[in-house]
């Protein structure tokens, strides 16, 4: 059963911003910089990155400084999230005066945002998939955003084969987290997908040319060029 969608709850949202996640995170930017320099990918300058499903703005950050020249749009449809995201830009203005956040659901994106279609020369995604309620969302939203050639990379969680190894995973990486975050994760891994899911979900969309790959004990990666 997919989590609620969107993570409106100040306090969760708090919980959310005030996290570290540091480590994931700069696993999940290592990962995206070898794929974009195995297949010559590098963003360019003035090119744009989105983040779908950004919350407080952690990997917008990250990007932003990696690349400093390209703009980087952090979307999310919680309201709460993204004003943890500007707060924190807003301590950190000079470094990040590329990056921008919207508010908005991916449901109502791709008919209300026609200033993006076509837009981004990357677009990523963080533990995002397993919230839809429709997963096609996802794909379709991907490929309004994306300009022809670009690289998409969506890492999420995947389902646990029983709720012991769950459970287990729940241990083993959530030990000293707060406990809402702890909560959070179970539900998360219940609600994740498996491989053959997402390979199903990407041949409905058309989008089975993408890559579906198991990392470490508990992600996937789904990755390639539109």
């Amino acid at each position: 059963m997919p989590e609620p969608e969107l993570m409106d709850d100040p306090l969760q949202a708090r919980a959310y911003a005030e996290a570290d996640f540091s480590c994931g995170d700069e696993a999940l930017i290592n990962r995206l910089q070898e794929y974009l320099i195995s297949l010559c990918k590098i963003p360019s300058p003035g090119s744009m990155i989105v983040d779908l499903g950004c919350g407080p703005g952690n990997i917008c950050e990250r990007l932003q400084r990696l690349w400093p020249e390209v703009m980087v749009l952090g979307i999310d449809g919680a309201q709460a999230m993204l004003d943890h995201a500007l707060q924190r830009q807003k301590a950190m203005a000079a470094e990040l005066k590329r990056l921008t956040y919207r508010c908005s659901n991916l449901s109502s994106l791709v008919n209300q945002c026609v200033d993006l279609k076509c837009s981004a020369a990357l677009v990523v995604s963080n533990s995002l998939l397993h919230h839809l309620h429709d997963p096609n969302l996802l794909w379709q939203v991907t490929k309004y955003l994306a300009a022809p050639g670009a690289f998409v990379f969506h890492r999420d969680l995947r389902r646990p084969l029983s709720t012991k190894q769950a459970i287990a995973l729940q241990q083993k990486h959530m030990q000293e987290a707060p406990s809402i975050l702890i909560r959070d994760y179970l539900a998360s891994l219940h609600a994740a997908f498996t491989l053959e899911e997402v390979q199903s979900q990407l041949g409905h969309a058309g989008l089975d040319h993408l890559h579906v790959i198991e990392v470490e004990d508990r992600y996937l990666d789904v990755f390639g060029t539109i």
